[in-house]
């Protein structure tokens, strides 16, 4: 069990419904929403674990490997997974599940490189990553 008031929390889970709004003409999640998804999620990783503001610097290397389709619930997973003077690397999973059978696939997975700033907007520097 870790202890809170000494370590940052390192992930953010969100869930979200795939409705007809967030798809394509073949009634799967656009590429473009599950990016977002997946961005919004980083963004929530990396201020938790900064506790200051953060902006997305790059994505990298985002595989989209099964199709989402509409009707289902999307978890979408984000962990701080390194950290530089003032850059995180937070991996991002999306998990799609059948609400009806509970069968869960990890479907999408992606690396973002979020900056922690200072309250002048600048690179400030970070805590290492525990353990």
């Amino acid at each position: 069990m870790t202890d809170n008031a000494t370590t940052a929390p390192t992930e953010a889970r969100l869930l979200e419904m795939v409705f007809p709004d967030h798809t394509n003409h073949l009634g799967t999640l656009f590429g473009g929403q599950a990016l977002a998804w997946m961005d919004k999620a980083a963004f929530i990783a990396a201020s938790r674990y900064a506790r200051r503001s953060v902006v997305t610097a790059r994505s990298e290397q985002v595989d989209f490997r099964l199709p989402i389709r509409q009707g289902q619930l999307v978890e979408t997973i984000a962990r701080v997974v390194g950290v530089g003077r003032s850059s995180m690397q937070v991996e991002v999973e999306l998990v799609a599940e059948d609400l009806l059978s509970g069968e869960r696939e990890p479907c999408t997975r992606g690396r973002f490189v979020m900056i922690a700033l200072d309250a002048r907007g600048r690179p400030t520097v970070l805590p290492p990553l525990p353990g």
